[in-house]
């Protein structure tokens, strides 16, 4: 493949010497993009690849948020290395995490950890570049309160997207516009937090040491309780987890009845990529409120 031999060039001039591509493995989990595991004569690393004329700057977002997230110094992420093209093909390059088992005091670190990166605040909610949850933009201009920018930044554009797409009925713009009404209060006030954005079950590891990892983040300045609903959503996340953040970094009562709120978010963007059943839940979590 032409990128293979690309790869070999990039991660060359990287270290400034020649680097040997001995082996190309395919890894599984990605639904947007093709991974795999290289092993060369300087280590091994993991690329991801996929359509530049799809995504022309999915990886360079990427990059940025996971070097947003290194910088915090809260969390161990996988540091990006390089991103590159080759023909119509675009790829990033990080090292490989060899993952380990959980070390025993995995889930309240993990939980200290998230405390700490969401600590690291903002004068605004957004970012100064949109970006991607999935394969979907991620739309992050500024707003100085978070409920204008739930509405008008998560909510209101995933659900354009679905009323445009044939996925949404008019009844469910109409449930929608009901809820806005009522959110004004609804959340506590809190500053900026510097978020995950996409922290499910599938976005953790354990490194070669036993510790927590986060990948594939959709990073920006948000509510934190949207990160925490998410770890919600699919399941996956020992109580111990919540337990340990909440000592580190109280949260307001009634947080974890305003988690489906939060979750109509990834909800939402669910239906617009996948459809299937994921309407039934936001117009469940509608009715609900």
């Amino acid at each position: 493949m032409q990128w293979r031999q690309k790869i070999t060039e990039t991660l060359s001039a990287h270290f400034g010497c020649y680097v040997a591509l001995h082996h190309v493995d395919p890894v599984g989990g990605g639904s947007i993009n093709r991974t795999y595991r290289l092993s060369t004569s300087h280590g091994q690393f993991f690329a991801k690849v996929n359509s530049l004329s799809a995504y022309p700057d999915m990886f360079q977002k990427e990059a940025r948020g996971l070097n947003m997230l290194l910088e915090a110094d809260a969390i161990a992420v996988p540091k990006p290395l390089t991103i590159g093209n080759a023909g119509d093909q675009a790829f990033l390059l990080m090292p490989y995490i060899e993952s380990a088992k959980q070390r025993d005091d995995f889930w309240p670190l993990f939980g200290q950890q998230l405390a700490q990166l969401h600590q690291h605040t903002h004068l605004t909610f957004g970012l100064d570049h949109d970006n991607f949850i999935g394969s979907l933009v991620q739309y992050n201009t500024p707003h100085e309160r978070w409920i204008d920018f739930f509405i008008h930044q998560r909510l209101e554009p995933q659900l354009k997207m679905a009323r445009d797409n044939g996925k949404a009925e008019a009844s469910v713009s109409q449930a929608f516009s009901r809820l806005f009404y009522q959110l004004d209060d609804f959340f506590p006030p809190e500053p900026p937090a510097l978020l995950h954005g996409d922290l499910w079950s599938g976005n953790y590891l354990a490194g070669q040491r036993g510790e927590p990892v986060v990948i594939d983040p959709a990073v920006y300045f948000g509510h934190r309780e949207m990160d925490l609903g998410i770890t919600r959503l699919f399941g996956g996340f020992h109580p111990e987890f919540y337990h340990a953040y909440d000592r580190s970094y109280p949260l307001e009562k009634g947080w974890e009845k305003r988690v489906d709120i939060c979750n109509l978010y990834p909800l939402m963007v669910h239906v617009n990529l996948f459809g299937g059943g994921y309407l039934s839940e936001v117009k469940s979590v509608l009715r609900g409120f």
